[in-house]
């Protein structure tokens, strides 16, 4: 009878990821080693295999999970008991939360998932349109209009170009954070520049103290 896993076993696993995800993130796929991810994780490298078969195996877990957790987003705004545009302004407050706390995967899942084998690649990306499809459904549901004249998926591509790269330019110290950001994205996509209001206190920051 082989042994079941240790206590905290999921965590490490989870521990693992964060820390490829770094070391990919910042320095590419191809350019680190499982020494060096074991190295950031404070393991041998013969623990980190008991983990993780190969460098791969790390690659595709950390796209994958990412985009399972989006999924899981969706689903969960899609069972609640709200109108559409309610249901956006939810999506967008959890998307922008999201990609604020997995910065790193989400890096990995935008610039390395080339990197995948081509079924793999497409099971990632699947999951990837139907996130784009529960929001292009979202948007159809406050402007049908637009969905029978197809911009319902161009427009859910538009609002994710703001949401996706906000990382890249956002400082982590700056006094703008990602929940600030958020209302104001929805604003924008919603209304246009003149639906924008600003931020409150200290959550209003000039570019020097948000811009990278």
């Amino acid at each position: 009878m082989g042994r079941g896993r240790h206590a905290g076993y999921d965590d490490q696993r989870e521990a693992i990821l964060a820390g490829a995800a770094r070391l990919f993130a910042s320095q590419g796929y191809w350019a680190t080693s499982m020494n060096q991810v074991a190295e950031a994780c404070g393991l041998s490298k013969a623990t980190l295999y008991h983990y993780y078969r190969d460098k791969y195996a790390l690659l595709f877990s950390i796209a994958d999970s990412h985009v399972l957790r989006l999924q899981r987003i969706v689903g969960e705004a899609a069972e609640r008991e709200a109108g559409p545009r309610e249901r956006l302004h939810l999506l967008i407050r959890r998307f922008v939360q999201e990609y604020a706390e997995a910065q790193d995967a989400h890096w990995v899942l935008t610039s390395e998932v080339r990197f995948l084998e081509p079924a793999d690649r497409r099971r990632v990306l699947d999951r990837e349109r139907a996130v784009v499809a529960a929001f292009a459904k979202v948007i159809a549901g406050i402007r049908p209009d637009l969905d029978e004249a197809t911009l319902a998926k161009p427009l859910t591509m538009l609002l994710f170009g703001m949401v996706n790269w906000m990382f890249t330019w956002m400082k982590a110290d700056g006094k703008l954070d990602h929940e600030a950001m958020a209302p104001i994205v929805t604003d924008l996509f919603l209304g246009g520049l003149q639906a924008v209001r600003a931020p409150q206190g200290d959550k209003l920051a000039d570019d020097k103290e948000t811009l990278t």
